[in-house]
C-alpha cells in the first residue's frame, strides 16, 4: 500500500518544556558561499556546501559543520523519541567488525568490494561496518539463552562505511554515512511479541518520523538485497532528482520499487506459427539489442533477449535441479533477477561467462533453443515474450546461438517445441512467468489500474530477516518446550545523513534551503541591521530571551555586513522564520517578520507581539 504524506502531524515541534538555545553568527562557523562547487551535480550537494553545512575531506567523506550537525541532531532526536516509543532500547556497537563474523552469513562475499576491509599490525582482517547484523547477532547469542528474554528490539545511531567505487551526490551516496539501525528478536512470527507485531510497530514509527519531518514520502514494497530476508519496505522521499524508480498504481495505492514491482496479468500463448520463415543474418560488431534491431530494420520490441543465469549456491548447482536458467524477455525490457529467482525456485546470479560458454552458450547470441540443446537448462519466459509474433506482427528476432549471428522469423511452436519433443507448457524446464522489470503503462498487479513511474530517494528500509543470520551464526535458544530453536529477526534501517540531503532535494527554491520546523538547525534567525546600536541590541536581547524561554532555538546574525548579504545568507541557510531589527521598524515600535517559505517582503509586527507571532508561524 502506498502512503504519501505532505504535511507533518498536528503537533508542535517547538519543545516549550525545554529552554531553547541562542547562538551568534560570529561565534559559530557558517562558511556560506555564492559559488556552486564544480563537482556538485545535485541540488542537495550544492546547497549543503554553499550553506556551510558540510565540507568535503575526501571522496565520499565529509565534515559536518555546526549547521549541518544541528540538523543531524534534530533528526536523531526524532528518531530516538519514536524508537523509544516503539519499545526499542538504544546501544552502540563498534564500527570495526572482525572479518570472522561474516563466516556464517557470507555477506563479505555478497558485499564484495563495497566492504571496507583493513588489516591490523597482527595481520587480523576487519571490516568497517556497512550494517551490523553479524555484530548484533553475536552479542545476542552470548547474552540471550531463553525465550523469556524475548521479544527484544535494540537500535543504534552509528557511522557506516561502504567503499563506493564512485561516490557522488554529496550525502546521498557517500563512503561514510550516518545511519540508525534497529534489530528485533523473536521466537515466533505471528501473535503477541512476534516478528509481525514488531515489524508493524517499526513501520508505524517510521511513518511518524517522516511525517514529523514534514517530508512528502511514499512507502513501497522492496527487494531485500544483500541484507537478505523475506518481506521488506522502503520509505522513499518523493523527488524528481531521486535516483530510485518507483512504480505506483493510483487506483489501488500499490507501490513498489523497480526491483520488486509485480506486473498484472497479461495474456500469452506459445502456440501459433510466426508470419515469416526463419532466416539467419550475419550481425558482426553491433552494439547491443538496439544496434542489432536497427541493422535488421526492426525495433527492440521485435527481439527476444535471452539472459543466462545460474544457481548462486553451489549446492543448488550440484543438485538435480536446473544448472542453467535462461530468462527470455522482449528486447525493450530488462530481466529481473529477483523474479527469475522466484520463478525458478532457486537463488540465482548472472552466469559466469567462461562456465556458460564451456557449457555451450554463445553469450550475446543466445536463443531460446539453447534450452533444448544444453542439458539441465530451464527456460523462464516473460508473458510479453510468450507470443506467436512480436508486437509489430513480425516473427521474433533472436540470437542464432552462434557468434556474430541472429535469426529472424523465430516462433515458439515452429522452432522450439519440436526440438523439445513435447507441448512446451508440459516440459519440466519451461515456465511462463513474470521475469522482467516493470515499466510505466504495465497493468497493475492490484486494482485493475496501470502503473506509472515516479522518482524517489530511499531514506528508510525495513526487513523481515527471519532466521537468515541466526541460523548462519548458530543463535538458538530454548523455547517453551525446552527445545532449541533458531531466533527470528527483523532489521530496520534509516539513513540519518541521507534524510538531511533528501530534505533539501525536496524542500528548496532558487534562493536556498526551506527547512521544515522539526529538523531546522534553528527556528528563528534574528537579523541585526546595526549590531552595535544599543536599541537594536536591546530589542534583540528581549526577543531572543523570550523565544528561548518558549523553547525556540535562535540564531542572531550580528555580523558587520551589508543588509543584502545578510538577507541572501538567511535565504540560503533556510531558517523557517526571519526577524529583522532595523531603524525603520523600530521607529514604528516593531520588527519585520518573514517566513522563509513566503515570497515578497516581510510584515511589520509590534515588538510586544513578535514572539507570539513567531511561535504561531512555527506552529507552536
Amino acid at each position: 500500500m502506498t502512503q504519501t504524506h505532505a504535511t507533518p502531524e498536528a503537533r508542535s515541534e517547538i519543545r516549550s518544556a525545554r529552554r531553547g538555545a541562542v547562538h551568534r553568527w560570529r561565534q559559530t562557523l557558517i562558511p556560506t558561499t555564492r559559488e556552486v562547487p564544480s563537482d556538485a551535480t545535485t541540488i542537495s550537494h550544492q546547497l549543503c556546501i554553499r550553506a556551510g553545512l558540510i565540507r568535503q575531506v575526501g571522496a565520499g567523506i565529509y565534515d559536518y559543520l555546526p549547521l549541518g550537525w544541528r540538523v543531524i541532531q534534530r533528526i536523531c532526536e526524532l528518531i530516538r523519541e519514536e524508537m523509544d516509543a516503539a519499545g526499542a532500547s538504544e546501544l552502540l556497537l563498534p564500527a570495526l567488525e572482525p572479518i570472522e563474523l561474516f563466516k556464517g552469513s557470507k555477506r563479505d562475499i555478497d558485499y564484495g568490494p563495497l566492504l571496507f576491509k583493513l588489516e591490523d599490525r597482527h595481520g587480523r582482517v576487519a571490516a568497517l561496518g556497512p550494517t551490523h547484523e553479524e555484530v548484533i547477532t553475536e552479542l545476542m547469542k552470548s547474552a540471550v539463552t531463553s525465550y523469556k528474554q524475548l521479544p527484544l528490539t535494540l537500535y543504534q545511531i552509528q557511522t557506516k562505511f561502504r567503499d563506493e567505487f564512485r561516490p557522488r551526490a554529496g550525502l546521498l551516496r557517500g563512503r561514510e554515512f550516518l545511519m540508525k539501525d534497529a534489530y528485533s528478536f523473536h521466537l515466533n512470527v505471528e501473535g503477541p511479541g512476534g516478528l509481525d507485531e514488531v515489524y508493524d510497530a517499526q513501520h508505524a514509527a517510521y511513518e511518524r518520523i517522516f511525517r514529523r519531518t514534514g517530508l512528502d514520502f511514499t512507502i513501497v514494497e522492496a527487494e531485500s538485497g544483500p541484507i537478505g530476508g523475506s518481506a521488506s519496505h522502503e520509505f522513499m522521499v518523493n523527488a524528481e532528482s531521486g535516483e530510485d524508480t518507483i512504480l505506483v498504481c493510483d487506483a489501488s495505492g500499490y507501490a513498489a520499487n523497480v526491483e520488486k514491482c509485480e506486473i498484472g496479468e497479461r495474456k500469452w500463448s506459445l502456440d501459433g506459427a510466426g508470419p515469416e520463415d526463419l532466416v539467419k543474418h550475419h550481425t558482426p560488431n553491433l552494439p547491443g539489442i538496439d544496434g542489432v534491431a536497427e541493422h535488421l530494420k526492426l525495433t527492440a520490441a521485435d527481439m527476444l533477449k535471452c539472459v543466462v543465469f545460474e544457481p548462486a549456491e553451489e549446492s543448488d548447482r550440484e543438485s538435480d535441479g536446473p544448472r542453467w536458467i535462461v530468462a527470455v524477455v522482449r528486447g525493450d525490457h530488462d530481466a529481473n533477477e529477483g523474479k527469475v529467482r522466484d520463478a525458478s525456485g532457486v537463488k540465482v546470479k548472472l552466469a559466469d561467462d567462461k562456465a556458460a560458454r564451456a557449457a555451450g552458450f554463445a553469450i550475446g547470441y543466445v536463443s531460446p533453443k539453447a534450452a533444448a540443446s544444453i542439458e539441465r537448462t530451464m527456460l523462464v519466459i516473460d508473458p510479453d515474450a510468450a507470443q506467436a509474433a512480436s508486437p509489430n506482427a513480425k516473427g521474433w528476432a533472436t540470437g542464432a546461438d552462434e557468434k556474430d549471428h541472429h535469426v529472424t522469423g523465430f516462433s515458439w511452436s515452429s522452432d522450439l517445441a519440436p526440438a523439445l519433443g513435447a507441448k512446451m507448457t508440459e516440459v519440466r524446464y519451461v515456465k511462463v512467468a513474470d521475469c522482467r522489470n516493470a515499466v510505466a503503462g504495465d497493468p497493475s498487479p492490484r486494482g485493475g489500474g496501470t502503473l506509472r513511474e515516479q522518482r524517489g530517494i530511499e531514506v528508510g528500509h525495513i526487513f523481515k530477516l527471519g532466521t537468515k543470520y541466526s541460523a548462519a551464526m548458530g543463535f538458538e535458544i530454548m523455547n517453551q518446550d525446552q527445545k532449541r530453536e533458531a531466533v527470528i529477526m527483523g532489521c530496520y534501517g534509516l539513513g540519518v545523513s541521507r534524510t538531511l540531503a533528501a530534505t533539501i532535494e525536496q524542500r528548496h527554491d532558487d534562493n536556498g534551503i526551506l527547512w521544515p520546523v522539526a529538523i531546522a538547525p534553528y527556528h528563528v534567525e534574528i537579523v541585526l541591521m546595526k549590531p552595535e546600536d544599543e536599541k537594536h541590541a536591546e530589542a534583540c536581547e528581549r526577543l531572543s530571551r523570550e523565544l528561548c524561554e518558549a523553547g525556540a532555538d535562535v540564531l542572531i546574525d550580528d555580523r558587520a555586513e551589508r543588509p543584502g548579504v545578510k538577507f541572501k545568507d538567511a535565504d540560503l541557510i533556510g531558517i523557517p522564520v526571519r526577524v529583522t531589527i532595523g531603524d525603520k521598524a523600530l521607529e514604528q515600535g516593531g520588527v519585520e517578520l518573514k517566513a522563509r517559505a513566503d515570497e515578497g517582503k516581510g510584515e511589520l509586527v509590534p515588538l510586544g507581539e513578535a514572539v507570539a507571532r513567531c511561535l504561531a508561524m512555527l506552529g507552536a
